[in-house]
């Protein structure tokens, strides 16, 4: 999403009543129940499997998203969210009593969790399905009214989820709206309970900005270089089949997939040879077949196409080597899935975020050259360990911050909905998936209730000595 200068824009047609519907019931929504709230559910999941098949084409008419990886990526997260959401809500909505000290004597406490009221939800164009539903779904099991913006760059995915969405929920409930930059720069001024942005850094600045004036809370999710190790324990073999899949799955346009690995120099001649070996068993053996392989996805646009074969040309004018890819196709945006070596930490590629089909390898001697450069890249969204030696790995845990990380495979503790997903610093602020999504969208209400029985009164003024020697003898107890 392009910023747009606050004078340059205006209201677009539409935005201000869809907001305005959803603010005018937001307590009639929060009002509802588990089992109104999971009816709604039940009944968009079963629309999508309904309409799956609709689905796939207007993503692959997009940016040809395979069939196998729309149902891997795309309906099997959202479909396992739902049923976390229909197994625990009824748990989770529960409030969760806590216990009293002895100083409030005669009281009870517990935590309520409420709605958070209008939400705005604004997805990303890579996952634009995925990364738009599940935080819905949590939106609405959490009782919110929610607004949602998919990105414009796949016009074909966005009109079905405007499709699919006005055919489950009223829009006093659950409201879309599509467009450009400028409707995402009206909607950040609107006042929100709570946003929800998934994209780059430079965008989710102001999304945090714009909450601020307002005073809403923000989850963003965001992206970095999500550095693979590969140290001289790992199993090679495992480490290649599965690095390439992540890597390349969704044409590297993941903001979770590996971007780099750094390699022990005792396994890096294996590793480019398993990697290269993986590539050509999923894509095809020579450079026509994997140009012409329908498991391949494409970049987004001709910008995204452009920047990603600008760098990879860039990286080997610097003296990076092409150990299998290389070729492009400007008319269809095609970009093969790349393997380079002899990659340095201040070669081009090294620089930003890739997000597309291709992957530096570099090596290494010490470990502590790997735990250096990790934390001069700053806080990855997620980082990805390849050893059989429980004390390196335990050291990087240690060493190391990321979002999440993976222990022998990568991407997949995004499909668990019981362990949280989100970054942190500059890969993001917040999380949700499962029950942490659940929390992300509610409140949590401290209720503290007095019965008969109060000490309270013997802190009452006048404060005479024997209350100051309460108030003292109370400060001892916790000393």
């Amino acid at each position: 999403m392009r910023v747009v200068k606050l004078e340059e824009a205006r209201m677009p047609d539409g935005v201000q009543e869809a907001f305005d519907r959803l603010h005018a019931h937001r307590w009639e929504v929060a009002r509802r129940g588990m089992k109104e709230r999971l009816a709604r559910l039940e009944q968009f999941k079963t629309l999508l499997v309904a309409r799956r098949e609709a689905l796939a084409e207007a993503l692959h008419a997009d940016f040809r998203k395979p069939r196998a990886e729309v149902e891997a990526t795309e309906v099997l997260p959202v479909l396992m969210e739902l049923a976390s959401i229909q197994k625990h809500l009824k748990t989770w909505m529960k409030p969760r009593k806590v216990s009293t000290p002895l100083l409030l004597t005669g009281t009870s406490s517990l935590v309520q969790y409420e709605p958070r009221g209008v939400v705005l939800v604004m997805a990303p164009w890579n996952y634009p399905f995925h990364l738009l539903v599940s935080p819905l779904v949590a939106a609405v099991a959490a009782g919110n009214a929610v607004l949602c913006k998919p990105s414009e760059k796949t016009p074909n995915t966005a009109r079905f989820i405007a499709e699919l969405v006005k055919d489950v929920f009223p829009p006093e409930e659950v409201a879309v709206v599509e467009g450009g930059p400028e409707v995402g720069e009206a909607l950040l001024r609107l006042p929100f309970d709570h946003i929800f942005f998934t994209g780059g850094a430079r965008v989710g600045r102001r999304v945090m900005e714009a909450a601020a004036k307002h005073l809403a809370s923000v989850t963003l999710e965001l992206g970095g270089k999500s550095p693979v190790i590969v140290d001289e324990t790992a199993d090679v073999a495992a480490a290649a089949e599965r690095v390439v899949w992540g890597k390349f799955l969704n044409g590297g346009q993941t903001c979770i997939a590996p971007d780099h690995v750094w390699v022990h120099a005792s396994k890096e001649e294996a590793l480019l040879e398993a990697m290269k070996e993986a590539l050509e068993r999923f894509y095809g053996r020579t450079e026509e077949a994997r140009r012409a392989s329908l498991d391949l996805c494409r970049m987004v646009d001709d910008s995204a196409f452009t920047r990603v074969r600008q760098l990879m040309d860039r990286t080997v004018e610097a003296g990076a080597r092409v150990v299998v890819g290389g070729g492009v196709g400007a008319e269809s945006r095609y970009i093969a899935p790349t393997v380079l070596a002899d990659v340095t930490p201040d070669t081009p590629i090294m620089a930003e975020e890739i997000f597309g089909p291709v992957l530096p390898v570099l090596r290494f001697e010490s470990l502590d050259e790997v735990v250096s450069h990790v934390r001069e890249d700053g806080k990855p969204l997620a980082l990805y360990v390849f050893s059989n030696d429980e004390a390196t790995v335990e050291r990087l845990l240690r060493e190391t911050r990321a979002g999440g990380t993976c222990i022998n495979t990568v991407v997949l503790h995004n499909v668990n909905p019981n362990l949280p997903f989100g970054g942190v610093g500059a890969s993001g602020v917040g999380a949700y998936h499962g029950e942490t999504g659940f929390r992300t969208f509610s409140h949590e209400r401290a209720v503290l209730r007095q019965g008969r029985t109060s000490l309270v009164h013997l802190f009452f003024p006048p404060f005479t000595g024997k209350a100051q020697k309460l108030a003292r003898l109370a400060g001892r107890l916790f000393e």
